[in-house]
């Protein structure tokens, strides 16, 4: 199991302050040169002993690394006052052995620090592209540099800690396949987004709950299409798991507007008998009022504008025959209140089915990446609070409703609800959520 051991932090910052200190000793004897090096050296191998019980050796270099970083500040804060101070002994010292142990101070802490840097750089994932050029750029600012310090210590801390107690928890419940349920898991892509090899939409969740036993396939829709035509597509797809692993029916889990076309498949489209359950996440049911506002607002010039561009690029990446107002069009209030209307008389079609939606709140603008930090207020203006771009009073639905939310700053967007940032938050973990979904369906004996 993960476990830190502090004294090693203590004693290593401590190890590291004596090795700078003790140039001042060169005055005295050239053995004390010896003595700097292997402080320093026995400096630098602590850090290694730290934590035990990380997995993987890209999180053993980020958990040194780590280390060393939160160390370096309070040797930073012992050898320099020391270095003033010894100024004022300039007569009894001499200027050359102040010069001496400024320079042999100032390589064994750039070195400490370097090495620090460089190998949570490299090894972090966490630390996305905008804190490293905001520790780069404040990296030369004095104090503002210890404030950006502290701030990546405390993200490439948590990495290990939580990605190592992550691991060592899915081999405690290796055994009990807490994820295999009866049915396999289909998992519904949103709008604008395709399922990709490369780069899935899922984030982490998919191999996370592989790990637990899952059986995961996906919905393979248009990325921007009506939700007729992607119903159509998902049906396919259900049709396809069917025959490959001969089970009877499957599990949906949708996000976003994927929850629309599942639910038009299964009472529409004659698919009710072949899905044991339907899960969707941060759907807008009742539609959007902000995307009405701008499809009703924006010139027609620009949204053809808009368009032709986007389906240009979706076709080039695989789509049959994107329609991005088509899209857009579905998700406004009155085009799902349309569909709402035209799958009331079929409602029948879910009984049996056990449904359950959740939906989640961003707690503030800033906190939700671009372009969620945009849409915030333009969405809260037109829908009340919301989770970047859907209303809290359009998530509902189904026989179980879930709200999702977290104390601070943060929150939890529309994006996070997919993993689409592969981030660590505050409060709430993504990859535990989805894994007490499906747990819960196997509970269900689904």
């Amino acid at each position: 199991m993960y476990k830190e051991r502090p004294a090693i932090k203590i004693f290593d910052g401590i190890i590291i302050t004596a090795a700078c200190l003790s140039t001042f000793l060169y005055y005295f004897s050239a053995w004390f040169i010896v003595l700097t090096v292997v402080l320093a050296v026995l400096g630098f191998v602590l850090p290694g002993f730290y934590a035990s019980g990380i997995c993987g050796g890209r999180l053993k270099v980020c958990s040194y690394g780590t280390t060393v970083l939160s160390v370096f500040p309070y040797t930073l804060l012992v050898t320099v006052p020391a270095f003033i101070v010894s100024l004022f002994f300039h007569e009894q010292l001499g200027w050359a052995s102040i010069i001496e142990y400024a320079c042999v101070t100032f390589a064994i802490l750039n070195a400490y620090f370097w090495t620090g840097i460089i190998l949570v750089y490299v090894t972090s994932k966490q630390i996305g592209i905008s804190k490293r050029v905001i520790g780069i750029i404040c990296g030369m600012v004095p104090v503002a540099n210890l404030f950006v310090l502290s701030w990546l210590v405390k993200v490439s801390g948590r990495e290990v800690r939580d990605e190592s107690e992550r691991y060592w928890r899915n081999e405690a419940r290796k055994s009990l396949q807490v994820c295999k349920t009866k049915y396999p898991i289909l998992m519904v892509h949103g709008v604008f987004f395709r399922d990709s090899e490369h780069l899935n939409y899922w984030g982490r969740v998919p191999a996370e709950l592989i790990k637990n036993g899952a059986t995961v396939y996906y919905g393979g829709q248009e990325s921007a299409g009506n939700v007729r035509t992607c119903a159509l597509q998902i049906k396919k797809a259900i049709v396809r798991v069917l025959q490959e692993t001969g089970a009877e029916k499957v599990n949906i889990i949708a996000h976003s507007k994927g929850g629309l076309d599942s639910r038009y498949c299964i009472c529409m489209l004659g698919m009710a008998p072949f899905v044991a359950s339907l899960t969707t996440v941060n759907t807008p049911h009742r539609g959007c009022e902000f995307a009405e506002y701008l499809m009703n607002n924006a010139p027609e010039s620009l949204k053809n504008t808009v368009a032709a561009a986007y389906n240009k690029g979706a076709k080039a990446l695989g789509d049959i025959n994107p329609d991005f107002v088509s899209a857009v069009t579905d998700l406004t209030k009155d085009g799902v209140a349309r569909l709402n209307a035209e799958m009331a008389p079929m409602q029948s079609q879910f009984d049996g089915i056990y449904t359950q939606s959740f939906g989640s709140k961003l707690n503030h603008a800033v906190s939700g990446k671009f372009p969620l930090n945009m849409s915030y207020h333009f969405v809260k203006h037109f829908d009340g609070f919301n989770d970047g771009l859907v209303g809290e009073e359009s998530f509902q639905w189904g026989s179980e409703y879930h709200f999702l939310t977290n104390n601070g700053l943060r929150g939890i967007s529309h994006a996070d609800m997919i993993d689409l940032n592969r981030e660590n938050i505050d409060g709430f973990d993504i990859r535990e959520f989805y894994i007490g979904v499906v747990q819960g369906l196997k509970e269900k004996g689904l």
